[in-house]
């Protein structure tokens, strides 16, 4: 591997562009899907993950400061916005995710709001594969879900989100979720993993996302699983 950092300009991709076709994903969701405005740091955010703008990944974060999907559940990371104040790298790098010119051993790309985390394998949880993984509240362990980078902004815009999150959502959901800010989420008390009655039943508490990264994760991402 190259001991220098690839530049912006090597990163940007003028033949093949990605974005077009990110475009297009959230134009045929069948979904809510707030598109925010890109930040100036998205070049910055684009050297410092070493994604080009061919990727969906590199597209995102050059373009939008992230994108709010079904009410703002789930938050895709961007170049950061005043709606979702955390850019990818600055959110993973926060999460403890070495800053190195290796490739990372994984990425946080997004979170729903009720604190379960997205992370894009590099080989820490497994062999390298660059499959997405899900930090489920209710388990607080980490699955595969067996999908790409691709397939999973594909699944929030097209995929079968109310059968995923059947037993995390409560009546009038949209509204409460609709109100509540990218650094910030829902703690459920007692928490999911505890058995006992339905989500609805339990109290809800907006929490930093901060917060719920440490309860829910804690040395998840910083102690190699077994």
């Amino acid at each position: 591997m190259s001991s220098q950092k690839r530049s912006l300009d090597e990163l940007l991709n003028h033949n093949d562009p990605g974005w077009p076709v990110v475009e297009k994903w959230i134009a045929q969701a069948i979904r809510s899907v707030d598109v925010l405005s890109p930040s100036v740091s998205g070049g910055p955010a684009l050297v410092s993950m070493q994604v080009t703008t061919r990727s969906p990944m590199g597209a995102v974060i050059l373009h939008t400061g992230g994108l709010l999907v079904d009410h703002g559940w789930i938050r895709i990371l961007g170049s950061g916005h005043e709606r979702l104040p955390r850019s990818l790298p600055e959110w993973n790098f926060a999460c403890g995710m070495p800053e190195s010119l290796e490739p990372p051993p994984w990425v946080l790309i997004a979170d729903d709001v009720l604190g379960g985390f997205f992370a894009l394998n590099g080989g820490w949880f497994g062999p390298p594969g660059h499959s997405v993984w899900y930090l489920a509240p209710d388990t607080l362990q980490w699955e595969d879900l067996g999908i790409s980078y691709s397939q999973f902004l594909c699944w929030c815009l097209f995929g079968k989100l109310d059968k995923f999150y059947e037993v995390f959502r409560w009546p009038d959901w949209e509204t409460e979720v609709s109100g509540i800010g990218g650094s910030q989420g829902l703690r459920i008390d007692p928490p999911l993993v505890m058995p006992g009655e339905r989500i609805d039943k339990r109290l809800r508490v907006r929490a930093s996302i901060r917060d719920l990264f440490a309860q829910h994760v804690g040395s998840g991402l910083t102690t190699r699983p077994n």
